[in-house]
């Protein structure tokens, strides 16, 4: 399948979402790889996860790039040849990237009844506001999406979700909300905006202070 959905957020943000239906073997068609890619691809032992890590080399295509213009630095963070800021995310059979001129972080997740059981893990302040009458696995899982997408944009790691990142009220209805990361040093507000995809949660983080 082509590309699944594509969101513009602002004027220098886009958001690509793609839905792997593909089998390995059509994804893998006319995809040029870095050897270090081709070295990674072929470490992988589940067939979902070489999907999706092809998939995501397409949505680097439909953005305007190849494998040969992404790079990773000493903590795994991507980066791009020309200097915009770019984050990707998979997750079951989507996959998906946000490519901006200013921070950015993203994640995709199913929805799941798991999520309850390991919501002590990353929920803190959070608890005082999720909603008894809103969907309850959806509102954790934003959380969790949300979190994520901030720990990608933090550059030093280390980070604990629970501890050390804030995500402010919302409602499932609002597709919207903010979040921070509380640590010494890094004094920044950050957009969260999430959407519903077929049974997964979106959810991606954009610099509050650049975001128009």
């Amino acid at each position: 399948m082509p590309l699944f959905k594509t969101i513009k957020p602002n004027k220098y943000t886009a958001v690509y979402v793609w839905e792997i239906e593909e089998s390995f073997k059509d994804l893998s068609k006319d995809t040029q790889l870095t050897e270090r890619s081709q070295n990674r691809l072929f470490s992988m032992k589940s067939e979902m996860h070489r999907r999706g890590f092809l998939s995501v080399r397409h949505l680097l295509k439909e953005a305007g790039y190849t494998d040969f213009n992404l790079f990773y630095n000493g903590n795994g963070k991507p980066h791009l040849t020309d200097g915009k800021h770019i984050s990707i995310t998979h997750s079951f059979n989507f996959s998906a990237i946000i490519i901006s001129d200013v921070e950015v972080g993203i994640d995709i997740e199913k929805n799941r009844e798991k999520i309850k059981i390991i919501q002590d893990k990353f929920v803190n302040f959070e608890r005082g506001f999720i909603h008894k009458d809103d969907d309850y696995i959806q509102q954790l899982t934003v959380i969790w999406g949300a979190k994520e997408s901030l720990y990608k944009i933090y550059p030093f790691g280390g980070l604990t979700f629970k501890n050390d990142i804030d995500i402010n009220s919302f409602q499932i209805a609002d597709k919207k909300t903010t979040g921070y990361i509380k640590v010494e040093g890094w004094d920044k507000n950050y957009t969260i905006e999430f959407h519903q995809i077929d049974g997964f949660t979106l959810v991606y983080a954009l610099d509050t202070a650049n975001n128009d």
